[in-house]
């Protein structure tokens, strides 16, 4: 018999219009774990920053991902789906070092799909940063564990193949 795996802790990762959301809630309601936003651990002035057109510093930005981690570390072994930009590969160290079991779901989707999405939706993040993060924007190295699944889809579609690619434990970055 095998041994029961526990819930996953799944970071949605990806820039500004990507689906993080979406695809986060969804993934959290098919595995039966809790969602949260990582947009709703930004302190007021990281949000005011970024609604006036200017990217985040790093040290701005690090007082944020230690918050994120540490609910990350409040759902080791219970599992819990968060999204969160988590952009370059020195922010996905820090969550990591806070929950080292999480695995990451990173999402992509064309430049024009990010503006489409970006210019329908009320968000604190203008379309003007969209250039910027995807600059950022460091993909899952061949070492880091999760996925990169194309977001250009619906919703339920990104979860069922991050869901089916990642049966076998959270190995190294793949591409699907």
């Amino acid at each position: 018999m095998d041994p029961v795996r526990p819930a996953p802790l799944v970071v949605v990762m990806g820039v500004s219009g990507v689906g993080k959301s979406t695809v986060g809630q969804a993934l959290a309601t098919r595995l039966g774990v809790p969602y949260a936003d990582g947009d709703d651990f930004h302190p007021p002035e990281n949000v005011a920053a970024m609604a006036a057109g200017r990217p985040l510093t790093d040290a701005e930005r690090e007082p944020w991902l230690d918050t994120v981690g540490a609910w990350l570390a409040d759902h080791v072994g219970s599992g819990a789906v968060v999204s969160c930009s988590a952009l370059r590969r020195r922010y996905r160290d820090r969550l990591r070092a806070a929950a080292p079991d999480c695995v990451f779901l990173s999402l992509q989707a064309s430049r024009d799909v990010l503006l489409e999405r970006m210019r329908t939706r009320e968000h604190f993040m203008p379309p003007a940063l969209l250039d910027s993060q995807l600059a950022t924007l460091e993909p899952l190295a061949p070492d880091e564990p999760g996925l990169t699944v194309d977001a250009g889809g619906a919703p339920s579609e990104v979860v069922d193949t991050f869901l089916r690619r990642s049966e076998g434990g959270g190995g190294p970055a793949n591409s699907v």
